[in-house]
Order: C-alpha cells, then sequence, then structure tokens
C-alpha cells in the first residue's frame, strides 16, 4: 500500500467527549497502513495512558509530514497557527459543531481520509495575519491569526475610538464596539456575523468590518493583502486584541495594533470532490431563504 505521508501527527480537542474513541480508531488506521503516528502531548494526556509516540508542537514540527486535527474549527485554527511556519498541511475532522474548516465527517471519516493518504486530495493555501502591539515604540505582543485580528472593548464598558492607517496614510476613525480584521479564512466566521461580505479563500484580500458602528457611514472595506494595517486605540475603557478569538492582549489607550499578512501559508488538505461552494450550502445554509414566521 503506498502513501503519501510517512509520519502523521494527531491534534485533538482534548475536552470534547468521545475524543478518545476517534483517536484510537484514527491511530489504528494509520498503523494498519504502516504510517508511523505522534500523538500531540496534552492530546494524549487528555484521552490516559498508551503506548503512542508523544510529542509536543515542536517535534510534530520537526518530525511530521501532515497532521490531523480533530475537534470544531476552534481545533484547526489553533494546530494552524502552531504548525504553518513549519510548512505541514492540514486535515480537519469534524468533532464539534459546525465544522466549517474541518471538513471531515465521522460518518465518512475513514473513506474520506484513506484517499487523502493514498495523495488524491484537492490542496489549498489560506492566507494568515500577524498582529503586534506597540506601546511607546516597544513591542509588547505578537501572535498570528487564521480567521482574524479582533480590537475590541470589553463587554463592561462602552464603546471604543480607533483610528486606523492603511500604508501610513489615514483611513477613518470610528466609535464601535469594535473593529475585525480577517482573512478570506475569516470572512466567514465573526466578520459575516458583523455583515462584513465573504472572500473566496483564493482572493487575495483582507477585510475589515466594524463591531456595531455609531455611524452608519462607518462599512466594511475589502483591502489588498499586502497593506500595513494600524489600528491605533484613541479612547476607550479596558480595550484588548485578539488573535482567532482565542489569545488575548489587554490594550492601553495610545497603543498600536499592526496587522500585515504573514509571510507564510497554512496549507489544508481536502478529499477528491471537495467545492467550497459546497461548503457554504451545506454548512452555512446559503441557498435557503429566511424563514418567515407566520404572524400571530
Amino acid at each position: 500500500m503506498k502513501n503519501a505521508f510517512r509520519r502523521v501527527a494527531l491534534v485533538g480537542r482534548y475536552q470534547t467527549e468521545g475524543l478518545s474513541d476517534t483517536l484510537h480508531g484514527l491511530v489504528r488506521l494509520l498503523s494498519a497502513r504502516g504510517i508511523s503516528v505522534l500523538v500531540e502531548q496534552r492530546t494524549a494526556e487528555a484521552i490516559g495512558p498508551d503506548t503512542y509516540d508523544v510529542g509536543d508542537f515542536e517535534r510534530i514540527g520537526d518530525e511530521a509530514d501532515l497532521a490531523i486535527a480533530i475537534g470544531g474549527d476552534g481545533t484547526m485554527l489553533g494546530v494552524a497557527r502552531e504548525l504553518a511556519r513549519r510548512e505541514i498541511p492540514l486535515v480537519g475532522i469534524n468533532h464539534g459543531r459546525l465544522g466549517f474548516i474541518t471538513d471531515i465527517g465521522l460518518d465518512g471519516l475513514p473513506g474520506a481520509l484513506g484517499s487523502i493518504l493514498d495523495g488524491h486530495y484537492a490542496a489549498e493555501e489560506r492566507t494568515l495575519l500577524t498582529a503586534r502591539v506597540v506601546r511607546n515604540q516597544e513591542l509588547i505582543w505578537t501572535e498570528l491569526a487564521l480567521n482574524d485580528v479582533v480590537v475590541n472593548r470589553s463587554s463592561r464598558t462602552g464603546m471604543i475610538e480607533l483610528q486606523v492607517h492603511v500604508d501610513d496614510q489615514y483611513m477613518y476613525s470610528q466609535r464601535a464596539d469594535g473593529l475585525i480584521i480577517a482573512t478570506p479564512t475569516g470572512s466567514t466566521a465573526y466578520a459575516l456575523s458583523a455583515n462584513g461580505p465573504i472572500l473566496h479563500p483564493q482572493v487575495r484580500g483582507i477585510v475589515l468590518v466594524p463591531v456595531a458602528p455609531q455611524a452608519l457611514s462607518n462599512r466594511p472595506i475589502t483591502l489588498p493583502d499586502d497593506v500595513t494595517i494600524t489600528v491605533r486605540v484613541l479612547e476607550g475603557r479596558e480595550p484588548r486584541v485578539a488573535g482567532d478569538m482565542q489569545v488575548f492582549s489587554d490594550l492601553h489607550v495610545g497603543d498600536d495594533i499592526i496587522v500585515q499578512r504573514a509571510p507564510f501559508t497554512t496549507r489544508f488538505l481536502h478529499p477528491p470532490g471537495y467545492s467550497y461552494y459546497t461548503t457554504l450550502r451545506s454548512k452555512l445554509n446559503w441557498h435557503e431563504l429566511p424563514i418567515l414566521q407566520a404572524p400571530r
């Protein structure tokens, strides 16, 4: 049996109920094909003691030539941030709810994953963003994001005021609950719920979407992905910045949040026949009209 990958890493959302059975099944499937398996350290600790080869993300980056994320979209986001610099392709298995980027379901897992392991797959390069926080000319925080970088207020306070420059050119100031800076991948996440546009993953763009702006004229805008976006906090109590809504940093008035396209991408592998439009229809009900409630 010819395999396209020799050593595969497994990373699971270790809080997920039923993950252990899925993970053990994957190990058996891969081992039966003669593929070496490396289980991420915290994942292995969560499923209990076993004889698996265990390693952290640094070791995975050194040794694996494919990583499989088992969980929801959040799991995929976290794995992508950890491994993107190492150019390790990712496969997502949906063990969560929506599963927009973890597109292999448990019911079709053996066949879909088997095709990928045989070398039959659709590959997709996904853009990431780098975010840096500069305070008084000092770098205090830096992070990667696959979905988005969000500057927002604490839930306990009022609006914040932000000033945005693009390539050192003043664009606008806004009072709002926050600002979403999203990749094409993130355009179907938080940005979409704030009335931002959907960007196809192959579009080289970055979306800026205000969250509940005070002015009706503050609308979303799509920028080229080779620009530098600088967001300055002008006013607001307890502002913060988040990468993929998973990693956070508190902000001060006067801080600059500098966002750019990362110098590398992350590579998603999909089973044969994958269609982005099918995913939009099946996961977001893209083709369906709203259900109208009958008047009472």
